[in-house]
């Protein structure tokens, strides 16, 4: 199939073109660094207005009693930890993968291969911003990846499998087509001989695809080869040929439709009345499927889902006509879009699976975490195996505390004997705070789960760190207790949430490693698949490692910094032993089942998919 983009745009756009179901070539304009950035920035200013509301209504929740202050406080930090987390997340995930400032600046996201972005690819990309946004929320590694990588992603979007693309409704504006005589016009004869036409040919029309380097490098030589008979040529290498292109692909127009006698203006004139009679259909077919983006397929009865699904073939047919046809690339360019539109609001169901909550965290949450158990082992491994040490170097070397501890720690280690005389337990609290704490225990560590999922990106490199040093300083930390005859006491503490809260930890971190796995092991796929596949099983250990933390900060900030009875804590803690050998036999059970769910092999690609990607 010719290519039908317009040559004098091509240096100002990357695109990829992706083939439906129904054989229609789809294609998609990247967007940029500059209107990703200027989203970005947008969004941000959104979410930093919508934190200072909510400080401002902390700050009114503390004038209330002492009750209400502490449930309004936990409210609030609930609230705002979904802000900060979900606020791309949840957009992109709900609202077509348009974020304020995405819609603002007419881009979006969608996978790969240009279906609508599921809720864990959404999900999977926006936890690994953390690692985007470094050093120290500069963004520069996400700005560089954008930059130099050929689809311009960053990190979060080679693990997610997604690009941002451009998508303007307003744009969408049938162009005039392209007036019959243009084709009858003498331009004159070519200047490049067949040889040298079909070499700038190939230049140009794989101009896009072309490494920046390679741009530079043969451009220049290109044009000094092909220029000589043309003194008053531009001086930009890459324009001079995409413009001498332009010309010569028109003078080999106009003479093959006077060899044919006119058989040219009979095409362009057969293009012309194509689009007269169908534009009307077009248009309406346009506003139909933007309501339907909006509202949703069940905006449309049983009737209109039917004429609408027969319309979209309808417009994709005249999509491959209209190229046949050769008619304006403007046209070809709305006609695309409002094919990809209908096909998103036809297709976008079927790429989200809308689980059942209790299907979802009862089945398959727990086999996801059983079909990565080895992942979770080694991360279990890497937190236990420093923290014996940690434990071990403390207790022989007491001293050493003062060099790796925080002061804060020791200092409570040291009064923890007046603490246990006086009948109190470790980080007790008054109760009228507990609901705070409970909140600010949950959000502190399904951050600590996101950090240890986001940083597999760097190979794995970042999740190792952080188990081998919260092992180690959960370890030091006992030792030094132990030191002061207090492990007994500050075990109580750990002893009610602790089962859940580690195994969590633990769940989170084998998520980084599969991450981590892929970039170094991909096996049989490409390394961008693996990433994909291995990152959609890893956010379901991230929503697994998220559940389990929540129900821990909860028995934490209601149970463990109160005034219970220790024999309470312990039976709560063999309770929740019980709970995760439950939790793995619920997820091996629905794995058995339908042992395919959470395949890592090459399989796995091809039926994720209902597309085929082409270059374009």
């Amino acid at each position: 199939m010719p290519d039908t983009r317009d040559p004098k745009t091509l240096q100002f756009s990357r695109r990829i073109a992706v083939e439906t179901p129904e054989h229609v070539i789809l294609r998609f304009e990247l967007a940029g660094l500059g209107s990703r950035t200027a989203a970005a920035i947008y969004d941000l200013v959104v979410l930093f207005l919508m934190l200072i509301l909510v400080m401002l209504m902390f700050s009114i929740a503390g004038t209330l009693g002492t009750w209400l202050r502490g449930w309004a406080g936990a409210a609030l930090l609930f609230i705002w930890f979904v802000m900060f987390w979900g606020y791309f997340t949840l957009f992109e995930a709900l609202a077509g993968g348009r974020t304020p400032g995405k819609r603002r600046l007419g881009i979006r996201v969608v996978m790969d291969t240009g279906h609508p972005i599921t809720f864990t690819a959404a999900a999977a990309r926006n936890l690994v911003r953390l690692v985007d946004i470094q050093p120290l929320g500069s963004y520069v590694v996400g700005m560089l990846f954008v930059f130099f990588q050929s689809h311009h992603k960053r990190l979060g979007d080679v693990v997610a499998g997604t690009i941002v693309v451009r998508d303007r409704p307003e744009d969408l504006v049938l162009a005039a087509p392209v007036p019959a005589e243009a084709e009858q016009l003498d331009a004159g004869p070519p200047a490049l001989s067949d040889d040298e036409f079909r070499l700038l040919e190939q230049f140009i029309l794989r101009l896009d695809d072309l490494a920046p380097e390679v741009r530079l490098r043969f451009a220049p030589e290109l044009a000094d080869r092909l220029g000589q008979r043309f003194p008053e040529r531009d001086p930009r290498p890459e324009k001079f040929l995409i413009t001498l292109y332009d010309t010569e692909l028109t003078k080999r127009r106009a003479k093959t439709a006077a060899r044919r006698g006119g058989g040219g203006a009979r095409a362009a004139g057969m293009g012309d009345r194509f689009v007269a009679m169908k534009q009307q259909a077009w248009e309406a077919f346009r506003q139909r499927a933007s309501r339907v983006e909006k509202e949703g397929l069940k905006s449309l009865s049983g009737r209109e889902l039917t004429g609408f699904a027969a319309e979209y073939r309808e417009i994709a047919a005249d999509l491959a006509r209209a190229r046949t046809y050769g008619v304006d690339p403007r046209v070809l360019e709305y006609l695309g879009r409002i094919v990809s539109a209908g096909h998103n609001a036809l297709y976008g169901l079927r790429g989200v699976r809308r689980l059942p909550l209790g299907r979802l965290l009862l089945r398959e949450l727990p086999a996801a975490v059983y079909r990565a158990r080895r992942y979770v082992l080694v991360a279990s491994l890497l937190f236990f195996i420093p923290g014996t040490v940690g434990y071990i170097l403390v207790r022989e070397r007491p001293e050493i505390v003062h060099e790796i501890m925080p002061n804060g720690m020791i200092a409570r280690a040291e009064g923890g004997e007046y603490q246990r005389a006086a009948g109190r337990g470790y980080a007790e609290a008054p109760s009228p705070y507990l609901p705070f704490m409970a909140s600010a225990i949950i959000t502190n560590n399904v951050q600590v789960a996101f950090g240890a999922f986001a940083l597999g990106i760097t190979a794995g490199i970042g999740t190792v760190l952080v188990l081998v040093f919260n092992g180690l300083f959960f370890g030091a930390v006992l030792g030094l207790f132990a030191n002061y005859h207090l492990a007994g006491w500050i075990l109580t503490f750990v002893a009610g949430h602790g089962v859940l809260e580690l195994t969590a930890i633990f769940i989170a971190g084998g998520a980084g490693l599969l991450v981590g796995r892929a970039l170094v092991a991909p096996g049989d796929l490409a390394r961008r698949d693996a990433l994909v596949v291995h990152g959609r099983l890893a956010i379901r250990l991230v929503g697994a490692a998220a559940c389990l933390l929540i129900l821990a900060g909860l028995i934490e900030g209601f149970l463990s910094a109160s005034g219970a009875p220790a024999v309470l804590k312990l039976v709560v803690s063999v309770a929740s032993l019980v709970l995760v050998g439950l939790y793995l036999a619920a997820g091996r059970q629905a794995l058995a089942r339908k042992p395919s769910a959470f395949s890592l092999q090459p399989s796995a690609i091809a039926s994720s998919s209902h597309f085929a990607i082409r270059n374009s």
